[in-house]
């Protein structure tokens, strides 16, 4: 079942409508999860950072073993030759996508002889702007690469995340804060989050445990350009606890109020509305 609708599918070189069918049940990708992704996003006729995400997904394609076969700059021109089918206002998520075909001598290790690439364009509505989300502690943690592909976005990092999400829902809540393998604070389920407190920003530091996403970097730039204090640091779940403000940033909702953490509410603050003006106005200056 697809996330959105109107799609469209970049697959062995032309566009198709709908939803194609790209992989087959014996491909490496299907049946051992040797699969990366990325996503951007197109809204009011602009794709922010559309050229960094590209990129990524072929950095993430070699983490994980994979051939990449697609340049930046093809794919960059491929995804706009379909964006160009939609109207300018239609919300659209943009996800490239790469996988092996065969399996090497052993089977299990991915072979780079052949791989697998599509583009899928879904229609996917931004949340409304007084969208919220609450958080919840879990027992399930970040991997760090000792154990798992942490440095791609690869599918098989996120049934992970599915654990988290269905743990903390389960108790009320709309996403999981979650803790890097020593305890500390990493990021949300399913994206990086920031803190405020007396009016400086907080952020946990990159430790090859999570992406530091693009977003993310996009907002550290955008605060600091706007001469709010960021800090990449060590965060605790008691640095919660006492935070003025938090709000979360992924590419598919750009900025998400957080109004509570497990017993402690927060307003959606200044701050919080400032990053997404911040970042709305960047992506509309021509730059992105």
């Amino acid at each position: 079942m697809a996330t959105g609708r109107n799609i469209r599918t970049y697959f062995d070189g032309t566009w198709h409508n709908g939803d194609a069918m790209v992989m087959r049940a014996s491909d490496h990708g299907a049946w051992l999860g040797s699969s990366v992704f990325d996503g951007a996003r197109h809204v009011d006729g602009v794709a922010p950072d559309l050229r960094a995400h590209c990129d990524r997904v072929n950095r993430s394609a070699r983490a994980l073993m994979l051939n990449p076969t697609v340049s930046t700059d093809d794919m960059v021109a491929i995804v706009r030759e379909g964006l160009a089918a939609y109207p300018k206002e239609t919300p659209l998520y943009i996800r490239p996508m790469y996988w092996a075909i065969d399996g090497d001598a052993a089977v299990i290790a991915p072979s780079a002889e052949r791989t697998g690439f599509a583009i899928a364009l879904e229609e996917i509505p931004m949340p409304a702007p007084d969208a919220t989300v609450t958080l919840g502690r879990t027992r399930f943690r970040r991997p760090v690469l000792e154990d798992a592909v942490v440095d791609a976005k690869a599918g098989c990092l996120y049934p992970n995340n599915a654990r988290m999400l269905t743990d903390v829902r389960r108790r009320g809540f709309g996403n999981a804060l979650v803790a890097d393998a020593m305890g500390n604070v990493a990021e949300s389920a399913t994206s990086n989050v920031f803190m405020v407190r007396d009016g400086t920003v907080f952020t946990p530091i990159p430790n090859g445990t999570f992406l530091a996403g693009i977003t993310r970097a996009r907002h550290i730039a955008n605060l600091r350009a706007d001469g709010v204090e960021v800090v990449e640091t060590v965060l605790s779940f008691a640095d919660f606890d006492t935070a003025d403000e938090v709000f979360l940033t992924g590419n598919l909702t750009k900025v998400t109020p957080v109004t509570g953490f497990e017993d402690t509410s927060y307003p959606v603050g200044p701050v919080t509305r400032r990053a997404r003006e911040l970042y709305w106005d960047w992506a509309h200056s021509g730059d992105a």
